[in-house]
């Protein structure tokens, strides 16, 4: 199975300017490259809402850089990939007691909102730098022992002209086919050992 796996989640992506230029761009690098990049569009692939669980887990596994593209949505995901995260990054799999299937994997988000940058500050209506809006995707990296990678962000995404949208595009798909070959991960600490007690849930049964 390929080592890069795309996790690309938009509920209404005829409307969408930025996930759905990336996501073309990481469907035509993956019919180029097969062996390296796969791309799973989860509203495509789970009209239904009901996710194929065994073959979500055995394409993460296979992968050493896992990639979430989706739109900011709420200050958060869309509905399908949190349903996605609820039911595949699973206790005594992905996390807890035995849960070391994504340990040593690197997590990358590749994130768009429509809000300017100027909008995530203090003084802005979004009150706080975009930074404090992407602790749980960070902490659900280091629960299970991925290296949260530094993510690629397109703020504005309402307004930007089609050369930037482009250029987006083009380095999202530079920085996929080059990893792990960036400079900056050099220096990137590992990820934080977040130990769940095996008490941590009521047994089964």
């Amino acid at each position: 199975m390929p080592d890069i796996l795309i996790i690309a989640a938009h509920p209404q992506l005829e409307h969408s300017r930025v996930t759905r230029r990336l996501l073309d761009a990481a469907e035509r690098a993956a019919r180029a490259e097969p062996e390296r990049l796969a791309v799973h569009d989860l509203y495509r692939r789970y009209p239904d809402y009901f996710i194929d669980v065994a073959a979500e887990q055995a394409a993460l596994q296979a992968a050493k850089l896992v990639v979430w593209l989706h739109p900011v949505q709420w200050y958060s995901m869309p509905a399908l990939m949190k349903l996605w995260l609820d039911e595949v990054f699973a206790f005594g799999w992905a996390y807890g007691p035995g849960g070391e299937a994504l340990r040593g994997k690197d997590l990358w988000l590749a994130a768009s909102t429509g809000g300017p940058s100027s909008s995530y500050r203090p003084d802005g209506h979004n009150r706080y730098f975009f930074d404090a809006f992407l602790h749980p995707h960070e902490q659900t990296a280091a629960l299970c022992g991925m290296r949260w990678l530094p993510p690629l962000v397109l703020h504005g995404a309402h307004r930007a002209d089609e050369a930037t949208l482009d250029a987006h595009a083009a380095l999202f798909i530079e920085r996929l086919l080059s990893h792990p070959r960036w400079p900056e991960l050099d220096d990137l600490e590992p990820a934080p050992e977040c130990a769940v007690p095996a008490d941590a849930r009521p047994a089964e049964g």
